[in-house]
């Protein structure tokens, strides 16, 4: 694995020559797939003890860039230099990165639900006895003892599934400081989690950097590279663009986001003449919903609520308040049990007993989670593009393959989707371009109702622009759109009223033009105290 480097050194924004302490430096990085060049020349210095925050949109190669370091994608399939601890570094494969105190951890996170914390901590790592078997006392003595590093504290013996996301996500990190992790890389940590775990979270990688822990996060929520990065390094269109030093350089969203996009964004919501209609697009009444496994368990309690044409309505609220559920419900049934209450369409009075029923009926929903529930990654824009409609691109039961073609042309222009083919892969986009896919998808049933959970998770501040525009565009056609968020700031942005919600009830309802985050939380915390 090579052999030893010169630290580098740098000279300061006074003009000051000094010698940093590097951990890590890839110099003139380039990885090329089949037609597309992801990465070009890229330059990257991380400072022993910092956090570092890697920036830019969907598609510019933040996650590609650290694979390759990672070993993902190994030594031979790119071409540039990796040092760490001043040592060339080549590594075939994550054990070979890992061995060295490399740890990676995805935004999909890589543990077996039906295994106990323990064992997915050593899973591929097992703790052995001299006779070769299993310790069992071992592995889960390690496991809480790595557990306590992180704040968890849950039996190792716990399965998986038993636990939220938030909780999840420390597994993967005690699950890095069992590896003997010195530089912890994390894509996306927190686009799953509530503002509560995800503020905890980055109070740990804090309080890691004091004892000496180096962290790269890729993360699309400026503000948490504000709250916790001592730099951040932007790229775009697979080249380093600059990177910012937190006390030496502006260190602003608006000052991030330039260096992102190649200029300032004065709006990131998107202008929009609010004319609603007098007509009602969607309506329930005393929605209730049991909980489709403990059938005694209300998950949804009573709730009313309606859409007119031409509005968008948000639904606010922590993370388990019952928003997906509710969505999910109201889409024909597709989660739940025991549904009660009354929904009306266009004034009209109706029951809809299956999802294929709710699209017939033009109403639409924008999972959460575009790679589980959303869209078949191993296929490609083409077919997920029609799949939720294939009646319309098929004559007498068999697939018209150049209407297909067609359909799958257009709605990737009018999404504006990057991609070289509409045969490529949806599992080889970026988040923000399968997300607009997935979007493209539910146009394409030409919906009158859009019910849009998440639609900007885990995506960049230009894609999310690309999406609130489209949103604008089918309420100025006189469709009806909710939009489930858990980020405030895009909910007041983007609606014309937000209903709240907590523990499956409905807390408040508020006009957009009144709405503040303050006072969205307040409900949420009365409610709460009850």
């Amino acid at each position: 694995m090579g052999g030893a480097a010169v630290p580098p050194a740098f000279i300061n924004r006074k003009g000051e020559k000094f010698l940093a302490d590097v951990i890590l430096e890839m110099k003139s990085i380039t990885k090329e797939f089949p037609g597309v060049k992801a990465l070009s020349d890229v330059n990257l210095v991380v400072e022993r003890g910092e956090i570092h925050a890697l920036i830019g949109e969907n598609g510019a190669g933040k996650s590609t860039l650290m694979n390759v370091l990672s070993g993902t994608y190994p030594v031979g399939s790119y071409t540039g230099e990796i040092f760490y601890n001043g040592e060339l570094c080549q590594f075939k494969t994550l054990k070979d990165s890992e061995a060295k105190g490399i740890v990676i951890i995805h935004q999909e996170l890589a543990l077996i639900p039906l295994l106990t914390i323990g064992e997915n901590m050593f899973l591929g790592n097992e703790k052995k006895n001299k006779m070769g078997h299993i310790d069992w006392d071992m592995t889960y003595n390690e496991a809480e003892k790595h557990m306590r590093q992180v704040g968890l504290n849950e039996s190792a013996q716990t399965l998986i599934k038993d636990i939220g996301t938030g909780k999840q996500q420390l597994v993967e990190i005690a699950k890095a400081f069992s590896k003997n992790v010195k530089l912890l890389i994390l894509d996306e940590p927190t686009s799953s989690l509530n503002d509560e775990d995800a503020k905890m979270l980055l109070d740990l990688l804090i309080e890691f950097k004091k004892n000496g822990l180096t962290s790269i996060i890729i993360t699309h929520k400026l503000n948490e590279i504000i709250y916790c990065a001592d730099k951040a390094t932007i790229i775009r269109d697979g080249s380093t663009i600059e990177t910012l030093v937190k006390g030496v350089d502006e260190f602003s969203e608006d000052r991030i986001i330039k260096g992102m996009v190649g200029r300032p964004m004065d709006d990131r919501y998107p202008v929009r003449e609010h004319k609603i209609r007098p007509e009602v697009g969607l309506e329930i009444k005393n929605w209730t919903v049991y909980h489709p496994l403990y059938h005694e368990k209300i998950v949804d309690n009573k709730i009313s609520l309606k859409v007119h044409k031409g509005e968008v309505v948000g639904i606010s609220g922590l993370q388990g308040a019952g928003r997906t559920e509710l969505a999910m419900s109201i889409f024909g049934k597709s989660y739940g049990t025991n549904i009660s209450g009354e929904l009306y369409l266009n004034g009209e009075k109706i029951e809809l007993k299956s999802p294929e029923q709710a699209i017939r009926h033009g109403i639409a929903y924008v999972t959460e989670d575009r790679k589980t529930n959303g869209l078949i990654l191993e296929e490609s824009i083409r077919f997920n593009t029609t799949l939720a409609r294939l009646d319309k691109v098929c004559q007498n039961n068999v697939i018209d393959t150049t209407a297909e073609k067609s359909v799958a042309e257009d709605m990737t222009k009018a999404m504006g989707t990057k991609t070289p083919s509409i045969e490529q892969k949806v599992g080889n986009l970026s988040g923000g371009n399968q997300q607009k896919v997935l979007l493209g998808k539910w146009m394409f049933t030409e919906p009158n109702v859009l019910i849009l959970d998440e639609p900007t998770r885990g995506i960049d501040v230009g894609a999310k622009y690309d999406i609130y525009c489209l949103v604008n565009q089918m309420v100025e056609e006189g469709k009806s759109v909710i939009m489930i968020s858990s980020e405030m700031p895009e909910l007041i942005g983007m609606c014309d009223r937000i209903y709240v919600m907590n523990e499956g009830e409905l807390r408040g309802e508020l006009d957009a033009k009144e709405a503040t985050q303050e006072k969205i939380m307040s409900f949420i915390i009365r409610a709460t105290e009850e």
